[in-house]
């Protein structure tokens, strides 16, 4: 739905929000019972899962108060630079947040496990702490924590998983143009795939994580492999899931005439943030499956 652009020479400041200070207080309580959860405390689940619930209602209304604002022709060219900008720093902040745990799955491949199994300065670990001890990868560490366990071949689920990701970056950007060539039909076929490759995605996640918990003792606790593996793959599966309920909202904001050939970000920064998705799991199938 197009609007007739505001005084370009204005910046639309929006009023005083109530909804940062509460998003703050049910991220506070999210991480609360998620911390207290993976620790053992019975209440802790019960907590993550008000915390959880008190994020998506915060950011729906949230995001409705700057939908109803678009919708009411408030933005400007200004704006949309501004949001765009923004956009491209969450994103940045993304790369950085998942950099972290790549470097952690490297630092324990390539330098702690050598050392204390002996190479380099970590003869004396070796000699004295863990005598004899001597790892590959995969790894769950001298101490053997969690029991043995066995990994999930990467050319089962992790590779379905990866054409399902690769063919929804596709869908979405046959969504995008469709958008913009007003193709209200074509848009809302190409946009329901790409969700539905969202959930399917989740699915196949799901059963990939029980099998791995009831048949491999594969689990969170199975040392610094699955630590690194369930956070790793864990984080994204979240990922996923948001970008998939966005996806969601966007196609019923397409079924509704929201949008214009011409201005539509909101439906841009869903597909930024999606194509984001599927090139860390290209990494993840790479480094965490594959070698």
């Amino acid at each position: 739905m197009a609007h007739a652009q505001p005084d370009a020479n204005v910046y639309y400041v929006p009023h005083h929000s109530r909804w940062p200070f509460i998003g703050s207080i049910v991220m506070f309580t999210m991480m609360v019972g998620v911390a207290n959860w993976f620790n053992g405390s019975d209440w802790g689940f019960n907590v993550f899962m008000v915390g959880m619930l008190g994020m998506l209602l915060t950011l729906g209304f949230w995001f409705g108060d700057v939908i109803s604002e678009s919708m009411q022709g408030n933005y400007n060219d200004q704006v949309d630079t501004s949001f765009r900008m923004g956009m491209m720093w969450f994103i940045f902040s993304e790369v950085m947040f998942f950099a972290a745990f790549f470097g952690a799955l490297f630092y324990a491949r390539n330098f702690a496990l050598p050392w204390l199994s002996g190479e380099g300065d970590g003869a004396l670990t070796n000699n004295y702490l863990w005598h004899g001890f001597s790892a590959g990868w995969p790894s769950n560490g001298p101490a053997d924590i969690g029991g043995e366990f066995e990994t999930i071949p990467a050319w089962g689920l992790p590779l379905v998983n990866t054409l399902i990701l690769l063919t929804s970056g596709v869908t979405i950007t046959m969504a995008h143009h469709a958008l913009k060539e007003n193709a209200r039909k074509a848009l809302l076929i190409w946009l329901g795939l790409t969700v539905a490759l969202g959930a399917l995605f989740l699915f196949y996640q799901a059963e990939e994580y029980i099998h791995a918990y009831h048949e491999l003792n594969l689990t969170l606790g199975s040392g610094i492999y699955g630590s690194t593996f369930f956070m790793l793959t864990g984080f994204h599966g979240m990922h996923v899931a948001l970008g998939t309920i966005m996806l969601s909202v966007m196609w019923l904001r397409c079924a509704k005439g929201h949008f214009s050939k011409d201005h539509h970000f909101a439906f841009e920064a869903v597909a930024w943030y999606w194509h984001f998705v599927d090139v860390v799991w290209l990494g993840l199938f790479l480094f965490v499956y594959v070698l």
